[in-house]
């Protein structure tokens, strides 16, 4: 049952007849979440060919609306405060340029409830923090044609388990620290942070957190050197005693009064020889934007995801995974809109939805130079350049943005649908 419009429904069907279908879809046993998600990968290995991939994974929580006598089968997000699902997802991105080349994995659930064994008393397996290992394990897969791979990941990912089970050859991890940690040569690793030297200083970007906050730059100092971190003593003893790693520290020098400091520490199985090394390590995590953006797409800024009224969570999870494919493609197609990247059309589409976009090109230009598609044939930017016009955008004033994509890419495979039926037409049906 589908109870109102929402923007991840009518892109699937674009009325009242598209919505219907969508949720018999949606409804369809044979249709499950494991098959969305092992679908999201689909091009991204060869995408990542002969790159080093940053694997950057993030959880977020989607809730939805509900009432005490309808929670549709979701379960607590929000601390408890709210209900809805869990997204955990992983892209690949360009280590040189920030390209965004596809998704990795990820998974999405629900929770029963809460659960009354403390985490730590858990085993790893039963633990939710499962999900990093697991994300892990699907880069190793999908990313298998690239040159090197480094999971790019926040402070909730920092797990010692990670640390001793992951890393590979050509397979590394970078992640910002959680908790102070005991150094196998006595004392915490914060202390020994601070005892590092000042390797440099940089100003540097930070993006907005929150919506309705402004960029800033700041200047930070850096400061880089090894470290060998203990096992926890609660955790799982069959792990090795100590791992060595590397670790950057970042702080912000003389930070504004009404914000908060930046001060990162980041680990790292990246060997660091010098500090360009270790300011290219920084700039690895920065980043991680790309999949902050991810979420806002998918919710906010973008698909309104969280707007749905699908009648149970099973629904809602295939929907969630169909909308964060189609997030990730608005972000692909924002990022080329101007070529720089210059990927091809495949990272995004098939070859017969690449034909399409072509029929479209000539029907979308205009008279004007600047209504002209400047890009080549066969390029991920030309088939944005289609996109964004089947979107509304006159080519002229600002670039366009994720919200245009969307809206472009709904007209875009109505468009294809019903050139595919009539070619399938054309070659089956005979007139005498």
């Amino acid at each position: 049952m589908v109870a109102r419009k929402t923007v991840c429904l009518k892109r699937l069907g674009g009325d009242r007849a598209g919505e219907l279908r969508a949720g018999r879809f949606f409804a369809s046993p044979q249709v499950t979440t494991a098959k969305i998600i092992a679908g999201w990968s689909r091009q991204t290995g060869a995408a990542c060919a002969g790159r080093h991939v940053l694997a950057i994974d993030d959880t977020c929580e989607v809730k939805f609306p509900t009432t005490a006598q309808r929670r549709r089968g979701l379960g607590p997000v929000k601390k408890g405060r709210a209900y809805g699902l869990l997204v955990h997802s992983m892209i690949a991105v360009d280590a040189a340029s920030g390209a965004c080349l596809g998704l990795v994995g990820g998974q999405i659930w629900t929770r029963d409830g809460v659960n009354p064994i403390p985490h730590r008393k858990r085993p790893l397996e039963q633990r939710e923090s499962m999900r990093w290992l697991d994300a892990a394990a699907q880069a190793k897969r999908v990313l298998r044609p690239a040159a090197m791979v480094t999971v790019v990941d926040d402070r909730e990912s920092d797990i010692y388990a990670k640390w001793a089970l992951v890393p590979d050859a050509g397979f590394h991890m970078l992640t910002r620290l959680m908790t102070d940690r005991r150094l196998a040569s006595g004392g915490m690793l914060s202390a020994a942070a601070a005892g590092f030297p000042v390797a440099g200083r940089r100003t540097i970007e930070l993006r907005a957190h929150e919506p309705g906050q402004a960029r800033r730059t700041t200047v930070v100092e850096m400061r880089y050197g090894e470290v060998e971190i203990c096992r926890p003593q609660n955790e799982d003893r069959w792990l090795p005693e100590t791992v060595r790693l590397r670790l950057v520290e970042v702080r912000e020098v003389d930070p504004p009064a009404d914000v908060e400091p930046l001060h990162w520490r980041l680990l790292t199985t990246h060997d660091i020889a010098d500090a360009a090394a270790a300011w290219q390590t920084v700039g690895w995590y920065q980043l991680r934007w790309v999949i902050e953006q991810l979420h806002r797409v998918l919710k906010s800024q973008g698909l309104q995801l969280e707007d749905s009224q699908l009648a149970t969570a099973e629904r809602l999870e295939k929907l969630t995974a169909v909308a964060v494919k189609a997030a990730c493609t608005d972000i692909q197609l924002t990022q080329e809109r101007d070529g720089k990247h210059q990927l091809p059309g495949s990272t995004v589409f098939t070859e017969p939805e690449m034909d399409t976009i072509e029929a479209l090109v000539p029907t979308l230009q205009g008279s004007t130079e600047r209504q002209k598609n400047p890009h080549s044939v066969g390029s991920l930017a030309r088939a944005s350049w289609v996109v964004a016009r089947l979107g509304g955008w006159n080519c002229y004033y600002k670039p366009p943005g994720p919200i245009t994509f969307r809206r472009g890419m709904e007209q875009f495979y109505a468009i294809h649908r019903g050139r595919q039926l009539e070619m399938r037409l054309q070659r089956d049906v005979r007139i005498p």
